[in-house]
């Protein structure tokens, strides 16, 4: 599918984008050639990547319907929350309470753009272009303190994120900061890309991304789970991101430990 995207001055269209790349594999129009191009090398390599994302639009929307409906979370900050899908956060949260207020935070302009377009005069939500790997930059910016209270409960989301955080940006600290700043009774999600099966597999797709703007850094399973710190992991813990009783047609089975997520409460 041809892109529709302007390309914003000072955007590099020739370097491939996660998030766009995200974008297509889900189908979508905000993509460059380069995006692409590095997400149908994925694909060669892992032709499930299709499902897999949409699996993972899934995800969140279980994520956020569950801690609106059974947490009473009504404060959203989502990390890395990439380019507008068909279900955001806000529209998934509202629809069961309209009075959910959501941050969205991404580094990426083309994402930002994309973002304020959609969020243009509404008040409940909005999108900051900020790096998450700045945690204070974040929690600090006006904006976000305009919105949320974090002196009250707010759920955290990083789905999909940490992976594409190298070791090198100390990820473990910075998810503390943003743990260390929430309210007691706040929440923190998290799904993220493992390394426990398929390690050549895995290489195979951290050398593609290596030529995008973000790496890509699967981790085990005892990694993510130290992210979490001394959150209460809600029931059934760290499990597989991937939740299939029977694999789809044409999807490896080992797909089913290539990833995890969790849920967790502070205590």
């Amino acid at each position: 599918m041809l892109s529709t995207v302007t390309v914003p001055e000072g955007i590099d269209a020739g370097v491939p984008n996660a998030a766009r790349m995200y974008d297509y594999y889900l189908g979508g129009k905000d993509n460059f050639a380069a995006d692409r191009a590095a997400a149908e090398a994925v694909l060669a390599v892992a032709p499930e990547m299709r499902e897999a994302a949409r699996s993972g639009r899934a995800l969140i929307k279980r994520v956020v319907e569950h801690l609106v409906r059974e947490r009473g979370i009504r404060q959203f900050l989502d990390l890395g929350s990439g380019l507008p899908a068909a279900e955001n956060v806000h529209e998934i949260a509202r629809a069961i309470d309209p009075s959910v207020k959501v941050v969205y935070v991404d580094y990426d302009e083309v994402v930002c753009i994309h973002g304020r377009a959609l969020l243009e005069e509404r008040d409940h939500a909005i999108i900051l272009q900020r790096d998450v790997t700045e945690p204070g930059t974040v929690l600090d910016d006006p904006a976000l303190r305009g919105l949320l209270d974090l002196d009250q409960p707010v759920a955290v989301l990083m789905m999909f994120l940490l992976h594409l955080i190298p070791d090198a940006a100390k990820p473990h600290e910075v998810v503390a900061t943003y743990r260390d700043a929430l309210a007691p009774g706040s929440f923190l999600a998290i799904s993220h890309a493992a390394n426990d099966a398929r390690p050549d597999f895995m290489a195979r797709i951290t050398a593609i991304y290596e030529r995008a703007n973000a790496p890509f850094t699967p981790r085990d399973k005892p990694g993510i789970e130290a992210f979490f710190g001394d959150f209460t992991l809600e029931p059934p813990g760290l499990v597989n991101v991937w939740p299939y009783t029977e694999v789809p047609p044409g999807m490896n089975p080992d797909l089913s430990r290539t990833g995890y997520g969790g849920v967790a409460r502070k205590p």
